[in-house]
């Protein structure tokens, strides 16, 4: 099993802390929310292509799924970030399937083209 490199909370000054945790928090509940509320949902931003394909292959399939907007690639970009932060997914789309990061544009493709979303 993989695992993503985390900087241990024991190298991180107390006085940090509260300010890493606060940071966009808002932004990290809403899409907490979402992806509680709803079995396939995808974050992402204005103007971006890929975004665009992810939504259009669901669509195609027939998945019903939110949607969650932040941005384009000049706005809310430090926002974002907190999500990237939370996720450890350093692009958008971020594509969640019953509460579990599964990926961006291209793991969505596959999970459609093997069949998994329609399970």
């Amino acid at each position: 099993m993989l695992f993503r490199n985390v900087l241990d909370e024991s190298r991180i000054h107390p006085a940090a802390r509260q300010k890493i945790a606060d940071n966009h928090a808002d932004i990290v509940r809403e899409v907490e929310a979402a992806v509680a509320a709803n079995q396939v949902v995808v974050v992402g931003m204005a103007q971006n292509p890929v975004v665009r394909k992810a939504r259009k292959a669901l669509d195609a399939a027939g998945v019903r799924h939110a949607y969650l907007e932040y941005g384009s690639y000049f706005k809310l970009w430090r926002r974002r970030n907190a999500l990237k932060m939370w996720t450890g997914w350093p692009t958008f789309p971020m594509v969640f399937v019953n509460g579990v990061l599964v990926g961006g544009a291209d793991e969505l493709a596959a999970l459609i083209a093997r069949g998994e979303l329609a399970r």
